[in-house]
């Protein structure tokens, strides 16, 4: 990654009943602090959610046209819009941007039907999995998700989980830090809170 790419480390992982995202705050480029408090988890709609890493600018851009065709789509279909159209929409606008790529990694998922998360690149490749990693830590928070995750978790397990993983990478990250930023997502809803480092 160059020396000017912002890093970051965000996870998503699936549980019983619902999934949760998780994501540390900062922004550093090269070896320069621009922010502790950036937001890099994300409602979609009220049943699907998403966490990123990357280029803020990139990452903001996508989330906000998502949510616009999200709530097109809805109106459209009188009904909620399932996580893996919401992931084909963002998969459609990055590859249609590929000469020009939103330099953004995204873990996508929600409750709608069966809870599941789909992972994608800046060209728009789209993986469907269980739990996931991307950005600067991700190697580093993977190597507690492989160890950890278990099918079926209850909804406290998975969150220590996610924010376990997410101190692990920001521990030896330079690029990740400054608190983790959690959204769990159920059929009753979405919950978004902030852990302290």
């Amino acid at each position: 990654m160059s020396m000017y790419m912002p890093g970051a480390t965000a996870v998503g992982i699936t549980f019983d009943g619902g999934v949760v995202f998780a994501s540390e705050k900062r922004i550093a480029y090269g070896n320069f602090l621009v922010s502790k408090t950036t937001k890099k988890t994300f409602t979609l709609t009220d049943k699907v959610g998403t966490s990123v890493a990357g280029l803020v600018a990139d990452m903001q851009i996508l989330v906000l046209q998502i949510k616009a065709l999200a709530k097109i789509r809805k109106m459209e279909l009188k009904r909620d819009v399932p996580q893996n159209s919401i992931a084909k929409m963002m998969s459609n606008m990055m590859y249609e941007r590929r000469f020009f790529p939103l330099l953004t990694q995204v873990i996508v998922g929600g409750v709608v039907g069966k809870p599941t998360i789909y992972t994608l690149d800046p060209l728009g490749s789209v993986l469907p999995d269980e739990y996931a990693a991307v950005g600067t830590g991700a190697e580093m928070a993977l190597g507690v998700l492989d160890h950890q995750f278990k099918e079926n978790m209850s909804e406290k397990d998975a969150t220590d989980l996610a924010i376990k993983s997410v101190k692990a990478a920001t521990m030896r990250d330079s690029f990740s830090g400054d608190g983790i930023d959690v959204l769990v997502i159920t059929k009753q809803g979405a919950k978004e809170f902030t852990e302290k480092l």
